[in-house]
């Protein structure tokens, strides 16, 4: 017999879900298969599986949107066990009434999980099924719409300085857009976004800057700076995966692979992280560890920062990207042509045979080579000076007299 499932309490706390076996029973009974569970809850098809094995539980907004999804998929159920203790027939007799359910049971899953209250924590913007196809620009602007002020505030959270988060935030989404059709067939392109975004705001050559070394106004709240400060004391990976499972509500297997770790080594950093807030933040330690992640969450999405973290508009990082591209191909391009230039020039003015270089002078033979004049012998020494002494030395001339 079916087992109904059960709804969430007056008291405001999480939905509760039903057993992982009830809630594979539940989808084969509906004859849906882990890709169909996945796209109408906004998750992974492996989300899906894990959910189903009990290795995971989901949390946060994926736990609404789930526990309406089985709430859906178990009031139709009922009706083909009904039929099937009342007929005579074969047992395909009642498979064959239950299938006209299908399509009505995917669909109202479908509504009540887009009905389902949106928190800080989802993933991924839903699309209705029946929106026109847009432009590649119109979603792009829906994705940064989206995901931008979330993201913004996550990475202030991991380097508490706003013009880094805000720079971060640009940088991923103008890559985005620069390969838009890689992002745009993404399954998770928030997540894809998120993971550029955390890589460039978490590189270790910032603290190079100029700019790193003045600090940033922190919050006016002291429990807002007691809170930045403790965040800030966790090494990076533990700082990540806190801000994955808590501030972002992934599960723990998509929060491993986020930060490239098996599913035991994220849960050990976990665990630290969570050790080391609570030793830092008074109302933190006050709390069962079971309870921790939730109040992180609520303080995460409490916490205001000393200036606006507001993106810019959409257009403007779609202008600035398109722009980065234009004069980086028209630099490519002029370096082409500088290096066309020289090797043409090259061309022309190199040597097209060898020529040996000219030997130094060598002997002949005994003979000298000539090499300019000779130096003289010493009695031509004698001869060239007593000329120069005497030039008019010699026999005696007859010259007139006057008497």
């Amino acid at each position: 017999m079916t087992r109904s499932v059960e709804t969430a309490s007056s008291s405001g706390s999480e939905r509760s879900l039903p057993a992982p076996e009830e809630r594979r029973r539940l989808r084969e009974a509906a004859d849906l298969t882990h890709e169909q569970v996945a796209e109408a809850v906004g998750v992974t098809a492996t989300t899906v599986r894990s959910w189903e094995t009990g290795r995971t539980d989901p949390r946060g907004r994926n736990r609404e949107a789930y526990a309406a999804f089985l709430t859906a998929l178990a009031a139709p159920a009922a009706a083909p066990e009904q039929a099937d203790t009342a007929s005579d027939g074969p047992a395909g007799t009642a498979s064959e009434a239950g299938t006209p359910q299908t399509a009505q049971t995917a669909q109202t899953a479908h509504t009540a999980t887009a009905d389902a209250p949106a928190t800080p924590a989802e993933d991924s913007p839903e699309v209705p099924a029946e929106e026109p196809a847009r432009g590649p620009a119109a979603d792009f602007d829906a994705l940064y719409d989206h995901a931008a002020p979330a993201l913004a505030r996550q990475t202030y959270l991991l380097t508490g300085r706003r013009t880094l988060a805000l720079k971060a935030v640009e940088r991923a989404f103008t890559r985005a857009w620069a390969r838009w059709p890689e992002v745009a067939t993404d399954p998770d392109p928030v997540g894809w976004v998120r993971a550029v975004a955390y890589d460039y705001a978490l590189s270790p050559w910032h603290r190079f800057r100029r700019a790193h070394r003045r600090h940033d106004a922190r919050p006016a709240d002291p429990a807002d700076r007691i809170l930045l400060d403790a965040v800030l004391a966790l090494p990076t990976r533990h700082r990540r995966t806190v801000m994955l499972y808590d501030g972002v509500g992934l599960d723990l297997p998509d929060t491993a692979a986020e930060t490239e770790a098996s599913t035991p080594t994220a849960g050990l950093r976990l665990v630290h992280a969570h050790a080391d807030l609570a030793d830092r933040i008074p109302e933190l330690a006050e709390v069962p560890p079971e309870k921790q992640s939730a109040l992180l969450r609520d303080l995460f999405t409490a916490l205001r920062p000393a200036a606006p973290l507001d993106p810019r508009p959409a257009a403007a990082v779609r202008g600035g990207g398109e722009r980065r591209v234009r004069l980086w191909s028209r630099g490519a391009l002029g370096l082409t042509a500088v290096i066309a230039t020289a090797t043409g020039y090259t061309a022309v003015t190199a040597a097209d045979h060898y020529e040996p270089p000219q030997a130094p002078g060598q002997s002949v033979s005994g003979v000298p080579p000539l090499s300019g004049p000779q130096q003289l012998t010493v009695r031509s020494r004698q001869l060239h000076d007593k000329l120069r002494a005497d030039p008019e030395a010699g026999p005696a001339r007859i010259a007139p007299k006057s008497e």
